[in-house]
């Protein structure tokens, strides 16, 4: 068995910007909400069987009481952020596991996710879907990998330290380091990528610096580690089965009809109505 994992958030911008340039900036009101589901109904058509998608339901998270300047929703765009809770709708319709975050980050659901699913000694692999560097903390072997859907490109961990010179165990180290400008938290002055990778080596995580590595700086670098640690316990499902994709519920086709898209009731009545086909994996 096979469990993949996609980071609807990142799905979600990939989507609206994507479509936004095929439009000619002309936004549809659910054209990103379709392309996600478009593309999960892919995964499906492709061996997908045990999947689940995880979204920021609301884009702050307890990390912003621990640093005023981490990410927040200022910024996202009207017309994308109205689409986050009609996808959640139109997934858990569609009959996908999904997993709307709010005191945790949609990052946070992926590694829970991970965690639980790759103690199933059934599980093959766990096949996260997603560009961002904080999950690469999750990779483990080639049992539990990266997949980049844009970069086309799948990451285990002689990948991942092959891109940032340190274990994936030795990520949330790093990231605290050379700081995150996504996540808004900037690292730590004149510690570049080449320097924290050759430290991590070195000395293993932050907490086993010598105190003369960081100084006064070590208790920041201890805060952006907490920050870019990504929490492993939320509770999402107690069984893999439960991932497994059954189908359609009734309610798939108004969601077909709000998102203005009813080729997606048709491919996913399709695809409920085929005999199982074989797992696939990027």
């Amino acid at each position: 068995m096979i469990v993949h994992l996609v980071d609807g958030t990142y799905e979600l911008f990939r989507q609206f910007y994507g479509r936004r340039r095929a439009t000619k900036g002309e936004d549809e009101p659910f054209g990103a909400v379709s392309g996600v589901l478009h593309s999960i109904l892919e995964m499906i058509e492709e061996g997908a069987t045990h999947l689940g998608v995880a979204t920021d339901h609301v884009i702050e998270s307890f990390r912003n009481a621990l640093w005023s300047e981490y990410k927040t929703g200022d910024g996202i765009e009207p017309a994308l952020l109205a689409q986050f809770h009609p996808l959640e709708e139109a997934l858990a319709a569609m009959g996908v596991a999904v997993w709307p975050m709010i005191e945790l980050e949609a990052d946070d659901a992926l590694a829970s996710a991970a965690r639980i699913a790759s103690a199933d000694e059934r599980v093959e692999k766990v096949c996260i879907w997603t560009p961002d560097k904080d999950l690469a903390q999750c990779v483990s072997g080639d049992r539990v990998v990266q997949v980049d859907r844009k970069g086309k490109t799948v990451r285990n961990a002689d990948g991942v330290r092959e891109k940032f010179g340190v274990e994936p165990a030795l990520i949330p180290d790093f990231l605290a380091l050379v700081g995150d400008a996504a996540d808004g938290y900037p690292g730590i002055a004149g510690i570049g990528a080449v320097t924290a990778a050759r430290l991590l080596n070195r000395h293993g995580a932050i907490e086993n610096f010598p105190a003369t590595v960081l100084g006064k700086e070590r208790d920041r670098a201890l805060l952006f580690k907490r920050l870019a640690t990504l929490r492993t316990d939320a509770p999402l499902f107690r069984n893999v089965d439960e991932l497994e994709w059954r189908g359609p519920t009734e309610a798939f086709a108004a969601c077909t009809k709000q998102v203005g898209d009813e080729r997606l009731l048709r491919r996913c009545r399709t695809l409920a109505n085929e005999p199982g086909q074989p797992e696939g994996a990027p």
